[in-house]
């Protein structure tokens, strides 16, 4: 697989790579010759009865792997670069929690606010050290339950303290996301470190501001905010002895995700739920960065080279 916008230092030395073409074909050639003559003038029933166990393919094998490894050096002499992922030092990461009535469905064990709770304070947890965490908690309203900060213990005591509530506030959700994420404490703690927004409903908007409003605040500040959306389409409660459906609203929240540049998902139980937080927490987590990458070419065709001497060394004793 080629990387990603893969660019040369020295794009001159690939020209490099016609000699090796060259070595490759010059060898079919050779080879060709050789099967030619041995048909030729060799007796094959002596032949047989000398040499019943013939290398076949595998004498091939050191000579194309050594062909192979000239290609790999050659193009690593180009000082190739590459797009590659690596570990972010600093970021700010706000979760958003729906803790509306709904939340008290069973279709995922034990009850949805249980498993969700769950979920969020393992992804938490494992977030870097060096990232702040925020909490918000919607119901009718949108609260800020924990600023953000790097003491990660502090969020998940928030979190474990959430209580069901009334409404879904996705729009206020939104906002105040926005607003925990720019507060004064953060920009001083983290020097303006990039900032993501993970928002978990169960419903769709009830209450409060338009969900528009909130996502031209997170466009405007260019927050991203990957969405998750949570349960299933047979979820129930029951209220007043009366079972009310309630449906998590998948195209609102894809459409908040795809708006302010982030990632829609869709978690149906809590073993989703805990994968879909491990996803999020790859992508937040780590940053695409334009870096050389011609260690990597050197060591692949180290690797090369050893691997044709490892064959030439154990066919040569097994067929001599």
């Amino acid at each position: 697989m080629i990387p990603s916008n893969l660019t040369f230092a020295s794009p001159w030395r690939l020209l490099l790579l016609v000699a090796v073409v060259g070595l490759g074909v010059a060898y079919a050639v050779l080879q060709r010759r050789r099967k030619g003559y041995e048909q030729r003038f060799a007796d094959a029933p002596l032949v047989d009865g000398v040499m019943p166990r013939r290398p076949g393919w595998r004498r091939h094998l050191p000579a194309s792997l050594m062909i192979l490894t000239m290609a790999a050096l050659t193009t690593g002499f180009a000082r190739p670069a590459a797009d590659v992922k690596v570990p972010r030092e600093s970021a700010t990461v706000v979760v958003a929690l729906d803790t509306s009535g709904s939340m008290r469905a069973v279709d995922v064990s034990p009850t949805r606010l249980d498993a969700a709770k769950a979920a969020a304070e393992q992804f938490v947890e494992g977030l870097p050290k060096g990232f702040a965490v925020g909490l918000v908690a919607f119901n009718s309203t949108a609260t800020i339950g924990a600023a953000p900060t790097l003491d990660h213990a502090a969020v998940v005591s928030a979190i474990e303290s959430l209580q069901l509530g009334g409404g879904t506030a996705i729009g206020d959700a939104v906002a105040a996301s926005v607003q925990a994420a720019t507060s004064k404490a953060t920009a001083a703690a983290l020097k303006a470190a990039p900032v993501h927004i993970v928002l978990l409903s169960d419903g769709s908007n009830t209450v409060g501001q338009p969900i528009s409003t909130g996502v031209a605040d997170a466009t405007r500040a260019g927050y991203p905010i990957s969405t998750i959306a949570y349960g299933t389409q047979n979820g129930v409660v029951v209220v007043n002895n009366r079972a009310i459906q309630v449906p998590v609203d998948t195209a609102a929240l894809a459409g908040i995700a795809e708006d302010t540049g982030g990632t829609s998902y869709q978690a149906l139980s809590g073993s989703q739920l805990t994968s879909v937080y491990a996803d999020i927490a790859q992508e937040v987590g780590t940053k695409t960065v334009h870096r050389d990458i011609t260690g990597r070419l050197a060591a692949l065709g180290v690797l090369l080279a050893f691997s044709a001497a490892g064959v030439s060394v154990l066919w040569s004793r097994v067929l001599s």
